[in-house]
């Protein structure tokens, strides 16, 4: 049973992030040959805070 784990700033849309586990189940039953059923996605939401690059969060960055 794969398990994807996505990590992905938070302020995306409902539509967005289900276009996203759409996409990563297809990609993952067609690369290894695994029944959609059986595949997971989790997506974890960060807090723009919570997330930085060189010292600097993207709440920082704007």
């Amino acid at each position: 049973m794969p398990i994807a784990h996505i990590h992905i700033l938070e302020g995306r849309s409902q539509k967005e992030k289900k276009k996203l586990i759409t996409e990563t189940t297809n990609a993952i039953a067609s690369s290894l040959g695994a029944p959609p059923e059986k595949i997971k996605v989790l997506l974890i939401e960060v807090k723009k805070e919570n997330w930085a690059t060189a010292g600097i969060t993207k709440l920082e960055e704007g």
